[in-house]
């Protein structure tokens, strides 16, 4: 028994011994799995997904601010400043940081800027996003009212705005941009790149609380602002073309209407306007069709105008004397075409007979449509691709089209004489100006431009625009002898709307059936006048074009020349243009023009100077340029010094308010910028010299209220008309 009772010990011993050796070998082969585990998810966390999580770190403790890099400015050919930049303030949250402060955030912003509490909720309660906007372009005696430090998470940013110093004055070409500062049409969007620049940054780190301070470890990268763009828009005759077209339009009742002005010597483009004018400040409320500008994006039947085409053809290629004689067949002429069918081509007045200078003056189809038959299809054809028809010009402004001239193998049996008198082919406005261009211009097509110089952040220029020849579409002989006929046409034919006594004018007029949905339309039409002043020494071509006049009467002659007339008569009377020599076609690089920058504001003309190469002396205590040396328009060579002169009189007024000076006496471009600087609003009559202004000077008033302008030109005695 005893030994019975020591066996059984032994073994009991020896169970529980190799009991305890599994546990411990399946703790060690625990433990060795959960260390695999742990190793794997090591690998992973720092070596396979390390940059994911680097990154989730960092953003805990980093924000990356945007700085914003301002816009470039926009100048007309004088320096004078279309479009700059104010500075307005953004407020902006971190949902995740504001956390449960959410409801007094929304009630605080509510306070401040009137809307509901729900509006910043809404956007406060995403919790995953670390940046939500909640006021943006906030003035800044608004944005004083918030305090950003009363609540973590809360940022205040400043932010450029797009600044239109003329309202709706070109505003079509110019084009506006959105809230972000992207162009979205017309030059904004079309030099968006290079006007936008590049957003800097900087890192900031949030401390244990939440507070951003910035880090001197990591980079802070300044913003390259834009570049200036300097067109070669004229501000005086924009303002003109402007005037008279929006008179004519609402004389006539006419849907839309246009105008171009261009310097036939450089093919640059001095005015651009379309009707109803767009502004740019207001563009949200604009509809879409009056956003375009139609000079480019339209295409249309010419009539009469394309007759220049024609004539040129036939001269070009000697097959027609100008005194030679055609039957006009008392108004009414019978074509046969192929198969028997008969085509009726008519003129407005009957005439027995008429030479080829008669038929241009008074606009004979009849006459024009057998002169066609001797140029055939081929010289036509050529001929009115050398003027640049069915190519679009290039001119450096988005959604221009091509237009539409057929093919001599795409034409039907009645499209000679058709094209011969401006139906059966679409041309664009800008087409038509260069082409009665190219006719000023001794016969040599240049590439319409708008755009004169580009200067960079530093004030080096980018580029420089200068005139670029096309081609020659008529000998020198051949375009004078065209421009007498259409002198002829102003002082005894068709365009007598256009004249002004003493002063010669060339031009033509044009009317067209307006083509929709496959059909002319009955009652609808197209009226336009083209021409160039003075015809014996060239130095504008002026194209009017309207939509559908209704009163008054439908032709171009009726319409549109009077509108000619008024623009011609206010641009010799208030130009300089008109009293220098008129500008040649150059090749090398010209001397350097000075700005007119009297009556803006010091800094406003340092920065206008100094970004066109110039040196500034600057002497006087005022706040205003008062004279400058060299006067404006004076070509000096690039570095020169520019003396300016302040208005040591300008008084200070109180915060918000403004002191309204005495602009009488000065030009309406001058008058506009110094009231801009003022930030005063404009309401202008007339154009010129301005004559009467109200309120008084001297008046202190607020900001934003209207200062009231009439305008004259600067010679007394009223301009005779015929």
């Amino acid at each position: 028994m005893k030994l019975h009772r020591t066996h059984g010990t032994v073994g009991d011993t020896q169970h529980t011994l190799r009991h305890a050796l599994r546990r411990m070998l399946w703790t060690k082969i625990i433990l060795l799995l959960l260390f695999v585990v742990v190793a794997f998810r090591l690998v992973q966390i720092q070596v396979i997904r390390s940059g994911e999580y680097r990154e989730i770190a960092r953003r805990q403790y980093e924000a990356r601010i945007t700085l914003p890099a301002t816009r470039g400015a926009i100048h007309d050919r004088n320096g004078n400043a279309i479009v700059s930049n104010t500075v307005l303030v953004s407020f902006g949250a971190d949902p995740k940081m504001i956390g449960n402060e959410a409801r007094a955030v929304a009630a605080y912003f509510s306070d401040v800027f009137g809307k509901p509490r729900s509006y910043y909720l809404a956007r406060l309660s995403d919790r995953q996003k670390r940046f939500v906007w909640l006021e943006r372009g906030v003035r800044p005696q608004t944005a004083r009212r918030i305090k950003p430090d009363r609540f973590d998470g809360l940022i205040q940013l400043n932010e450029p705005k797009r600044l239109y110093h003329y309202d709706h004055l070109a505003g079509q070409v110019i084009g506006f941009t959105d809230i972000d500062n992207n162009g979205l049409s017309g030059i904004e969007l079309e030099y968006d790149a290079q006007l936008r620049g590049k957003n800097g940054y900087v890192i900031m780190q949030r401390d244990g609380l939440g507070r951003k301070r910035p880090s001197v470890d990591y980079p802070y990268v300044e913003p390259v602002n834009g570049s200036t763009l300097f067109l070669t828009i004229d501000l005086e005759y924009q303002a003109v073309a402007e005037e008279e077209l929006r008179n004519g339009v609402e004389r006539s009742k006419a849907e839309a209407g246009l105008v171009i002005m261009l310097d036939p010597a450089t093919g640059e483009v001095l005015a651009m306007a379309n009707y109803p004018f767009l502004n740019p400040t207001r563009a949200s409320y604009t509809p879409q069709p009056v956003m375009k500008n139609r000079t480019i994006t339209d295409m249309f039947e010419p009539g009469s105008m394309f007759k220049i085409v024609t004539a040129s053809a036939a001269i070009e290629h000697h097959l027609v004397e100008a005194g030679r004689s055609f039957s006009a067949d008392q108004g009414t002429y019978q074509i046969t075409l192929a198969g028997g069918k008969k085509r009726t081509i008519t003129d407005t007045h009957p005439y027995d007979r008429l030479t080829f200078r008669e038929a241009m003056e008074y606009s004979s189809n009849i006459v024009m449509a057998k002169i066609s038959d001797l140029v055939g299809a081929e010289r036509l054809y050529v001929t009115a691709r050398n003027f640049g028809f069915g190519i679009a010009t290039g001119i450096e402004l988005p959604g221009e089209v091509r237009g539409e001239l057929k093919k001599p193998n795409q034409w039907s049996g009645t499209t000679l004489n058709s094209m011969a008198i401006g139906y059966e082919v679409g041309v664009t406005p800008i087409q038509i100006a260069a082409a009665y261009a190219a006719l000023a211009n001794n016969g040599v097509l240049l590439k319409p431009t708008i755009v004169k110089r580009m200067v960079s952040q530093g004030g080096e220029d980018v580029f420089e625009s200068y005139p670029q020849k096309i081609r020659t579409v008529i000998d020198k002989s051949g375009a004078r002898q065209l421009a007498e006929f259409l002198t002829g046409a102003v002082d005894r034919g068709t365009g007598k709307g256009a004249r002004i006594e003493g002063f010669p004018i060339a031009g033509k007029t044009g009317t067209a059936r307006k083509f929709n949905e496959g059909q002319y339309q009955t009652g609808s039409y197209t009226a336009s006048f083209a021409g160039f002043f003075p015809a014996d020494d060239p130095k504008v071509v002026c194209l009017v074009m309207l939509d559908n006049p209704r009163e008054g009467g439908y032709t171009g002659g009726l319409a549109s020349a009077p509108i000619f007339r008024a623009i011609a008569a206010k641009v010799k009377a208030t130009s300089d243009r008109f009293r220098k020599a008129a500008t040649p076609l150059i090749v090398g690089k010209p001397p350097a023009s000075v700005p007119d920058v009297t009556n803006l504001t010091l800094e406003s003309a340092e920065t206008i100077l100094e970004e066109q190469g110039f040196t500034v002396e600057a002497s006087g205590k005022g706040a205003l340029v008062l004279r400058q040396r060299p006067a404006a328009g004076t070509s000096v060579a690039r570095g020169a010094t520019v003396t300016v002169e302040t208005d040591a009189t300008t008084r200070a007024s109180r915060e918000g308010y403004a002191v309204v000076p005495d602009i009488t006496g000065l030009s309406m471009r001058r008058a506009i910028n110094r009231l801009t600087m003022l930030q005063l609003s404009i309401q202008v009559r007339g154009s010129g010299i301005v004559a009467e202004q109200s309120p008084r000077p001297g008046k202190e008033i607020k900001k934003g209220e209207v200062v009231s302008l009439r305008c004259a030109p600067t010679a007394p005695a009223p301009v005779k008309v015929l």
